[in-house]
């Protein structure tokens, strides 16, 4: 599969929750770099079963999370691919997301190797 088809199916897979279409789709020695954390790379996840278990607490805590407005790029030459989204959804409290972000991916031999995801701050209105 090309980069840009896989990028495709990712977000398909992504919108349908579908963490086993998901997980075929990435190398044994993945890593997955979500936005936030307590470090410059926010929080990171080596491995199937560690990013497995990062994208369920995604699921988790935004249940309805969906990837709409979505533009994919890719570079098949150099192994790279870039999917830009607008992601909505509400937490299990009911909070509402509506960011826009990317996820920069790396990829070897048509797996995913490497997801590097990235969000807008979204802040409340400032009262004048």
């Amino acid at each position: 599969m090309h980069i840009h088809a896989t990028l495709v199916e990712l977000c398909d897979a992504f919108n349908a929750h579908d963490l086993d279409r998901i997980m075929a789709l990435f190398a044994d020695d993945c890593v997955l770099e979500m936005p936030r954390g307590s470090d410059p790379w926010g929080s990171r996840f080596t491995g199937k079963a560690e990013v497995r278990q990062a994208l369920a607490g995604r699921f988790a805590g935004l249940p309805d999370v969906h990837y709409g407005d979505a533009e994919h790029f890719a570079d098949e030459a150099a192994g790279t691919g870039m999917s830009r989204w607008r992601l909505t959804g509400s937490t299990p409290e009911g909070t509402r997301r509506d960011v826009r972000g990317c996820d920069f991916y790396t990829f070897r031999e048509g797996q995913v190797v490497r997801k590097d995801s990235y969000w807008k701050i979204v802040e409340p209105p400032v009262a004048s």
